[in-house]
């Protein structure tokens, strides 16, 4: 196999990135743009240690499951499934990773929890390039239209379309909009990031979009950042039974991106929570530091090293302070050199690289009796199982939440028992 060959494939099944598995003399190829059960003819993009990347150029035997083609901008290279068909396909990637990475087979599929496939998303991470503001096509530095993808609410697709047609010296300067939403997008702000030594003066008509409630901007690699309009930031009030809580977020702050699904995901992490003390680690603004906090897991300890959220996380445990204690620093040094510490459960919810080596070294040496995993990138996840079934947990529960609709991504929640301990 060269580059540009065309070879004719039995696609077999589903892998993490979004790619389906087939195989031509015995070698593997991965293939963007098929389904499992199809016969395709494909294009090597490339070859490496004897596994070949293709692209589907025709589809010579369709799914039943297809209904289009995949859309590479935004990552909706599942596009081209019906929705159901999604979920099952994220049920085998990850079982496919657990059996391969984790070796340890699942006895049964993993739920994966639906989402609506439209507007779901909170948190947009727009370039600009070329006096274009969108998404970054799949693979590439082109910028394409985030309309295409159904992922934003209309009136966000408006207020796009609107700051598409500002004067080119409200664009120019930018490298990157951040755009953040609370759930009902009753509120909805921007930052500008301007590329260095970039002049501001010409952002202006950016406060004048209908439908934004806050405009800030600063520049490449500068903590500075000023504010144009309004409010930078947005804020949700959670309520589940008695209990209500506030979060408030900056508009670069990380936040679980899926409107729909957010408060079925902090329900699940909470439920699975021990009585008594609890660890959030890379604990972000406090999605489930407060939420365990308002539900009465308490105390709480939550640690976050990166400064933005950090400042979000203390602002908003101050309504709980002595129920909530928070911890400005990374996590690999708030557990170095620590054994037992009173904590019932601890909260794990790492980038998408997973837990460093120091990292689940030190929750190791703490040995929570119950380690509930939050991960966005199943290989990591299942790596890290790997370590936690050699040094005595055992997996009590997995359960898995489609916060990316018509994208290879979920967000899976594993929770692991020391010894197997109920």
């Amino acid at each position: 196999m060269t580059r540009g060959d065309i070879l004719r494939l039995t696609i077999e099944r589903a892998v993490a990135g979004g790619r389906m598995l087939a195989r031509h003399d015995g070698a593997v190829v991965l293939v963007a743009g098929a389904l499992p059960g199809e016969e395709v003819d494909a294009r090597i993009e490339r070859v490496q240690r004897g596994t070949a990347w293709a692209e589907v150029v025709t589809v010579v035997t369709a799914s039943a499951e297809r209904v289009g083609e995949p859309n590479p901008c935004g990552g909706c290279v599942f596009a081209h499934a019906r929705y159901d068909h999604q979920l099952t396909l994220k049920q085998q990637i990850i079982g496919d990773a657990f059996r391969r990475i984790a070796r340890h087979p699942l006895e049964r599929d993993v739920v994966v929890e639906s989402s609506p496939t439209t507007g779901y998303r909170m948190r947009a991470r727009l370039h600009v390039m070329g006096g274009r503001i969108g998404f970054l096509r799949e693979h590439s530095h082109d910028v394409c239209d985030p309309a295409t993808t159904g992922q934003l609410l209309p009136s966000t697709e408006a207020l796009i379309a609107a700051a598409q047609a500002l004067p080119a010296t409200a664009l120019a300067p930018l490298r990157v909009v951040e755009l953040a939403e609370n759930r009902d997008a009753s509120e909805r702000a921007v930052h500008l990031e301007l590329r260095a030594d970039e002049d501001p003066s010409g952002l202006a008509p950016w406060t004048a979009l209908p439908g934004l409630t806050g405009v800030s901007y600063g520049h490449e690699g500068s903590p500075r950042v000023r504010t144009l309009s309004g409010v930078s930031q947005v804020t949700d009030v959670f309520t589940r039974g008695a209990a209500s809580w506030t979060l408030t977020r900056d508009t670069r702050a990380f936040f679980q991106g899926n409107r729909h699904l957010v408060d079925a995901l902090v329900a699940h992490v909470v439920d699975a929570m021990r009585p008594g003390p609890v660890a959030d680690l890379y604990a972000g603004v406090g999605l489930f530091s407060l939420a365990a906090a308002a539900q009465g897991r308490v105390p709480v300890v939550a640690v976050e090293g990166d400064p933005l959220a950090a400042h979000d996380l203390a602002r908003n445990m101050e309504p709980w302070r002595g129920l909530v204690q928070t911890r400005h620093l990374p996590v690999e040094e708030y557990l170095r050199g620590k054994r037992r510490i009173e904590v019932q459960s601890m909260v794990v919810d790492p980038p998408r690289t997973g837990l460093s080596k120091a990292a689940i070294e030190g929750v190791l040496r703490v040995k929570p009796g119950r380690l509930i995993y939050v991960s966005c990138d199943v290989p990591t996840l299942a790596r890290d199982v790997r370590v936690l079934l050699d040094a005595g947990y055992t997996v009590a529960t997995l359960h898995a939440f489609d916060l990316f609709p018509n994208t290879a991504h979920v967000e899976t929640v594993a929770v692991l028992d020391l010894g197997g301990a109920a």
